[in-house]
């Protein structure tokens, strides 16, 4: 992967110290007012009666990074930003886990909300990821993206 693009993509679930680490490294740049966090997290949902305990999600790489890196520059493009993360599972998730991370700063919140809502809609509806959810019986159905 070429430098200048960040590394997306981790085995696993995204551990909250990932996080925390993300929010205090931000702590010493005094020209950021405001920062907008999305943490996306696996639900139990009930389908045709079987309950979801994981999604194990699987992507094309190169192609979701390059998708990723297009995201991520039209972002700096359309908003004021001082900086912004995306990070995304792959494998499997379990239930009540954090699968992506959307980090954006600016120095007004509007902007930062704005660019954090916009950064993952393009995620959902560009990105070749997909996830399998994982029933208790383990099988599985394909997760179909959904817009709410």
């Amino acid at each position: 992967m070429p430098s200048n693009k960040k590394q997306v993509f981790f085995t696993g679930e995204i551990l909250p110290e990932k996080i925390a680490v993300s929010i205090a490294k931000h702590s010493s740049k005094k020209d950021i007012g405001a920062h907008s966090i999305f943490l996306g997290q696996v639900r139990d949902d009930l389908i045709d009666g079987k309950k979801v305990v994981a999604i194990e999600y699987s992507c094309y790489e190169e192609m979701a990074n390059e998708i990723l890196y297009q995201i991520r520059e039209a972002t700096f493009s359309k908003f004021e930003l001082s900086c912004m993360h995306i990070y995304h599972s792959l494998g499997r998730v379990d239930s009540g886990k954090i699968s992506l991370f959307v980090f954006t700063s600016s120095k007004h919140r509007k902007m930062a909300i704005d660019a954090c809502t916009f950064v993952v809609e393009e995620i959902k509806s560009k990105a070749p990821i997909w996830g399998k959810e994982i029933f208790e019986d383990e099988t599985y159905v394909w997760k179909q993206n959904q817009n709410a």
